[in-house]
């Protein structure tokens, strides 16, 4: 039930960003989902892909710091409301979410978020229980 998202590490200076999108697209991985953290000297770009095994060689090989993490999706109703449910859970669980974000688009009535949290297997298992959905590895990287 964990989606894998890849973390680079980039120096904070014009054109970072836009080489590791020229190279992850000349070689057909497809981002569905980012979220850039920066501070003066340097960013953290997380993303989702849909072969993060191969991103990660990829940029190795381009000469990038890349890690990978295990993350969660799941999806909620995109309307007023329809993340607090999914918090709400966490938050009764005790477990503490270290940061979020959003897909880039939406299917349907629903919005996929991704978490990263302090426990992810009594998260999954809390969601589930209280009938969040909690999307595979392989419905991600299809999206």
């Amino acid at each position: 039930m964990f989606v894998e998202q890849i973390s680079i590490f980039l120096e904070n200076k014009s054109g970072r960003l836009a080489e590791v999108t020229k190279i992850l697209g000349e070689n057909h991985i497809d981002i569905s989902a980012l979220s850039i953290a920066d501070t003066t000297d340097f960013g953290i770009l997380r993303l989702i892909v849909n072969n993060p095994g191969k991103a990660v060689e990829i940029l190795k090989e381009n000469g990038f710091t890349v890690s990978s993490t295990n993350v969660i999706a799941v999806e909620v109703a995109d309307k007023p409301g329809g993340l607090s449910k999914a918090l709400e859970v966490l938050h009764d669980a005790k477990i503490g979410i270290e940061y979020m974000y959003a897909f880039v688009g939406k299917t349907e009535e629903d919005a996929k978020v991704l978490l990263r949290v302090d426990s992810p297997e009594n998260a999954v298992k809390a969601l589930e229980a209280n009938g969040v959905k909690v999307l595979t590895a392989n419905q991600v990287y299809k999206l």
